[in-house]
Order: structure tokens, then C-alpha cells, then sequence
């Protein structure tokens, strides 16, 4: 499938490596349908590209890189929403923002991803 971005024009993409926001990212419930672009084979960073918004894109990122300990508590509900049995079945990306000269991420708000599934 094409996806048209604002920051790397048109890409092409698998369409089985869509993810599904079934209510949409906080802020963004219209839009449901990302893709993660990766823009360097060895990045320790992501866009999480809206497929059907060329200028709507979150730099995302594993938390597990820079905080190892890293632990996600999910409730039961966002297990059941996701079919997710067991942890083993789920991808974590946090959103990360720069504010001014500092990075940060949303550790407190993670995106949870079932990695089979693509469901979010």
C-alpha cells in the first residue's frame, strides 16, 4: 500500500504491518490506521505514520532501550480488548517529544500493541 507523509513523501508498505487503534491515540480518536516507518536501518527511533493523514506522525521508540527495568501493568480490560494472554504477545512504544534541548518519553502512557494481531 502507498502511505503519503509530510516527512519522507511517498512510502510503500506492506499492508499486514498496519497497526489498528481500535479508539485512535489519545487526541487523534479519527485516526485509527498507523504504520511505523523506520528512516535508518540501525534507528533507535520510529514514526508511528498516520496511513490516512500525510502530516499526522509521533516519533516513537522502545522504552526497554533506555530504561531496562522497564514494566508495563496492563489491566484486564486492555488485555481483553487486545486478546493479549500473555505479556510475551504484546509490543511496547512510548511517544517520545523534545522540549527545547531535552528528549522525553511517555513513560506513563505507553502504546500497547498485540504483535501478532497489529491490534493497539
Amino acid at each position: 500500500m502507498i502511505v503519503h507523509t509530510s516527512r519522507f513523501g511517498t512510502v510503500e508498505v506492506d499492508e499486514s504491518r498496519v497497526i489498528t487503534f481500535g479508539r485512535g491515540i489519545l487526541g487523534f480518536p479519527q485516526h485509527k490506521h498507523y504504520v511505523l516507518i523506520q528512516p535508518e536501518a540501525d534507528a533507535t527511533f520510529y514514526w508511528l505514520q498516520s496511513v490516512g493523514c500525510a502530516d499526522l506522525a509521533f516519533v516513537v521508540t522502545d522504552p526497554l532501550l533506555f530504561v531496562p527495568d522497564y514494566q508495563v501493568p496492563l489491566r484486564e480490560e486492555t488485555r481483553a480488548e487486545l486478546a493479549i494472554k500473555d505479556l510475551g504477545e504484546a509490543n511496547f512504544l512510548v511517544i517520545g517529544n523534545k522540549v527545547q534541548d531535552t528528549l522525553t518519553a511517555n513513560l506513563q502512557g505507553p502504546l500497547v500493541i498485540h504483535a501478532v494481531s497489529r491490534v493497539a
